[in-house]
Parts: C-alpha cells; structure tokens; sequence
C-alpha cells in the first residue's frame, strides 16, 4: 500500500508530508516549506523580502519559491507584480526550486511570462480552478496543476481539467481549507477512477520529477 499523501501547498503548520507557505512575519519553520511574496504583500519592500528568502535558499527543508504571482482583484499595479514575479522564478531557476502560483484573473500575465522566458522553474498553479481551455493554452509550458477543495464542488472547473489533465501534471493541496489531504485523494480518485494509492504514488514521482528536494 502507498500511503504518503502529499500536500503541496498548506497554510496548516506542522503536517507531515505537506510543504507549509510560511507567511511573511513567521519564523523559519523545521517542517518542508514554501517561501515566497504574495502579491498582496508587494506595496511593503518586496526587494528587502526577497533578500532574507535569497539567504535561506540552501536550506533543504525550503522546497519552493511561492506563493508568488498575480492578482488583479486585490494586488498592486500589473508592472510591478510583473517584476516581483519574474525576480522569484529566476531565483528559484537559479537553486533548481519550482514555483507555487498564485494567479487571480491574472491568465494573461502568466501567459505573457511563459512566451518571454526561458528557461524557467517549474511552476504549480495552486488551488486550480479555472475553465480548461486556460489550462491546455499553458501545458506546452513547464507548468502543474494542483487541486484543492474546489474537487469536492460538483461541476466544478477544477473537476473538469482534473479529468483530462495528463497525470503528470497533477498535484494536490489543502491550501487554508479545514479539510485533511485524504479527502482531496478521495475524491480525485474518484472522479479519475483510479486507486487512490496509484494516484498517491503518481504525485510523489510528478514531485521528484521537479525537485531534488524531498518533502518531509
């Protein structure tokens, strides 16, 4: 039986074999984490931010650079989410990390991204929700697709690209929901119609495919 469920993208400290987001103002956690500039959080010295997460970069509990990326519902001017972006990629390009995105009616902008740069790090777009034609414009890019709680909403867009999306490029997460990771499992089982252990075991292979870093 395999039975190691990992969480990609958690606001929940202290979870084994999840990657913790850690927030801007929280100590350095012993646990596998995430560190990154959320866009909200731009307009308070970005650069001195990415300074302390360039120092940190060879700890092997830090897996990924994230959550980073767009928002233009509540985030500050495209152009500058647009540079604080591009100088996270390069530094998780630079250490061999990938990218966990965060991206709200900001499609046009990853799209952008991806046709100006190369090479870049793999980038997991969490808590994927969106229409399927946005998902397969962007899969000739080094991009994932992580899946959260919009699974359990029937008829849902994340149910819809789930369904299709090459298993290779699958993840899945708890992001700040009260929910535990073997519910999302569960039901992505369900919904692939494949054993809940052969799914677990193909997300742990689409990880190690993108970082030599393990999550713990």
């Amino acid at each position: 039986m395999y039975r190691i469920f990992l969480d990609i993208h958690t606001h929940k400290k202290g979870i084994p074999g999840s990657i913790y987001n850690k927030p801007p103002e929280g100590a350095i956690p012993l646990q596998s984490f995430s560190w990154g500039i959320h866009p909200w959080d731009l307009d308070q010295g970005w650069e001195k931010e990415l300074d302390k997460i360039e120092m940190q970069m060879k700890l092997e509990n830090l897996l990924a650079i994230g959550e980073c990326g767009f928002d233009l519902i509540k985030g500050p001017v495209p152009s500058l989410q647009k540079e604080a972006f591009l100088a996270q990629t390069k530094l998780a390009e630079q250490y061999g990390l990938p990218v966990i995105l965060h991206c709200v009616k900001g499609f046009h902008l990853i799209q952008e991204y991806f046709k100006k740069n190369e090479p870049t790090p793999a980038i997991i777009w969490h808590g994927y929700n969106q229409k399927t034609e946005i998902a397969k414009s962007l899969i000739s890019y080094p991009i994932y697709f992580s899946f959260g709680k919009a699974l359990l909403d029937g008829d849902s867009n994340a149910q819809k690209w789930l369904k299709i999306c090459p298993l290779e490029r699958i993840f899945f997460e708890t992001d700040d929901a009260e929910i535990e990771i073997f519910s999302i499992y569960e039901q992505a089982s369900l919904i692939l119609q494949l054993p809940i252990d052969n799914l677990a075991k193909q997300v742990s292979q689409n990880w190690n495919s993108i970082s030599k870093r393990k999550i713990t």
